[in-house]
């Protein structure tokens, strides 16, 4: 079974109670379920994690890199300036897997700060503004681009 790590970066861990008028209601053990039977369902084996530090964040990208296993990854606020991210997230990309970005908003439609992403130039694609159902996107393309 295809390997995918669903990475999510800083306050994804408080979907549900932060700013649910942009991010909605469901809650991180929400997207957990979600994105386990989303990939069950297209034949992926689906791990989801979070983290607020930027470093696990790069840590994750290598192991994806050194077993891999595809990604999809929500930078969040790392979208805008971690390089260090976008790095480690090249190397996905380099090594011959796939890299979904995600957004559960359009950071296009928001504050100015939102619109540069330094992922998205070296992601296979990005998908935003569907909510949760951005996630399922992405499992999707994953599992359509490797069919």
């Amino acid at each position: 079974m295809t390997s995918v790590l669903v990475l999510n970066g800083p306050n994804l861990g408080r979907l549900g109670v932060r700013e649910p008028e942009v991010y909605g209601s469901a809650s991180y053990p929400d997207l957990v379920a979600a994105g386990k039977t989303w990939g069950a369902e297209l034949g992926l084996d689906v791990e989801v994690r979070q983290s607020d530090d930027e470093s696990e964040l790069v840590g994750w990208l290598h192991e994806a890199v050194d077993a891999g296993a595809h990604v999809v990854l929500n930078p969040a606020a790392f979208t805008h300036y971690s390089y260090a991210l976008r790095d480690a997230a090249a190397q996905v990309t380099t090594a011959g897997l796939l890299l979904v970005e995600v957004h559960l908003s359009n950071p296009a439609a928001r504050e100015s700060f939102r619109h540069l992403s330094v992922i998205g130039a070296i992601a296979t694609g990005t998908i935003a503004g569907f909510g949760f159902d951005s996630y399922r996107l992405a499992l999707s393309a994953i599992a359509t681009r490797l069919a």
